[in-house]
């Protein structure tokens, strides 16, 4: 497991702020995130992700648009969504976009389909909220026929059938790389599992170890199926300074912002430091200095057998010269302490 193991960054172009407190411009988030995925190419991070939200307080919508961007600048590392909102977008057009940006990348692309934890796309593009688990459900089966790259014949309820229909571009070679992102369903495990599709866990809070019981399902239903498992793959937040204290400090007003205001949206009540202070000790929280952020990531492979880890690095308005920062800590310490612990 350990010599194949990816580490790789995430982000969702989280607006930021400028040097006086103020909000960037989306344009210029977007340019910032360039910048970050090229600095995570020059010091050998494997992937890097790029989610789709539609609100204000996120400045990527179109992740193909950007990846195609930092493919044109980087050469090795792999580029993928976190996630794309499957249900709310048309399979054809993702596999065509993804396909584009593979060929851009030189075969690079890789895609995370999600049902969305956020719904803002769903009133955006016309689509019913109450269709959420059947808009996925069928659009998925689309997605898996056309990643055969053969004519496609097809029939669901909720869009005209297709009936021996070729798709371009092609993928130059094999099979784009897909993931079904899991952000605690039994059924989309499952799922994951009859798709034969690897599985990308979103674990942002609590204990990691809780999801083993997720990772033990994956593995009994390939079984079943009569297939070898393939591996999984864990996303969760943090951040990386040069000592613990000045990570926490760092990243507690920003964090706490952006739970906070995501939080209101949901029902949650106000983040306060105790619970941060739980989810960086014993949580989901990977924020500390880059032994201690090592050791936690080490220690949520080893339990969960995961063979990629994704760090989401942004944090609400947190300004992009600490994120430039914090990826050079995560490239150059936090990957060979990993590699080194799990050797």
């Amino acid at each position: 497991m350990t010599p194949s193991l990816e580490l790789g960054l995430d982000t969702f172009g989280d607006v930021t702020r400028d040097a006086a407190g103020s909000a960037l411009p989306h344009a210029q988030v977007i340019r910032n995130v360039i910048d970050e995925a090229v600095l995570a190419d020059q010091l050998g991070i494997d992937f890097i992700g790029l989610g789709e939200h539609h609100r204000a307080d996120f400045a990527i919508s179109a992740p193909e648009v950007v990846l195609s961007a930092i493919a044109a600048r980087t050469e090795h590392i792999r580029l993928g969504s976190a996630v794309t909102v499957l249900s709310s977008d048309d399979p054809i057009r993702v596999f065509q976009r993804f396909a584009t940006v593979d060929a851009v990348s030189n075969g690079r692309a890789e895609v995370i389909l999600g049902r969305g934890s956020f719904t803002e796309s769903f009133p955006l593009f016309g689509f019913d909220i109450s269709q959420y688990e059947q808009l996925f459900e069928e659009k998925l089966d689309l997605f898996v026929a056309l990643l055969k790259q053969e004519p496609v014949t097809w029939q669901g309820e909720l869009r005209p059938p297709l009936k021996d229909q070729l798709v371009f571009p092609p993928v130059e070679h094999g099979r784009l790389k897909t993931w079904i992102g899991v952000g605690g369903s039994p059924e989309s495990v499952v799922r994951a599992a009859h798709y034969d599709l690897p599985l990308m866990l979103a674990i942002i809070g609590g204990d990691p170890k809780r999801f083993a019981p997720y990772v033990d399902l994956y593995h009994r239903a390939f079984r079943e199926f009569g297939r070898p498992a393939i591996p999984i793959g864990v996303h969760s937040p943090g951040y990386v300074a040069d000592s613990d204290q000045q990570a926490r400090e760092e990243l507690w007003p920003d964090y706490k912002l952006m739970r906070d205001r995501i939080g209101k949206e949901r029902g949650w009540p106000p983040m306060g430091r105790d619970e941060f202070v739980r989810e960086a000790e014993h949580g989901s929280l990977y924020v500390g200095a880059p032994e201690t952020v090592a050791r936690k990531i080490a220690a949520t492979v080893k339990a969960l057998g995961a063979a990629r880890f994704q760090l989401k690095y942004s944090a609400g308005p947190m300004p992009h010269e600490k994120l430039m920062h914090s990826i050079e800590l995560y490239g150059s310490k936090v990957v060979p302490l990993v590699r080194d612990m799990l050797a």
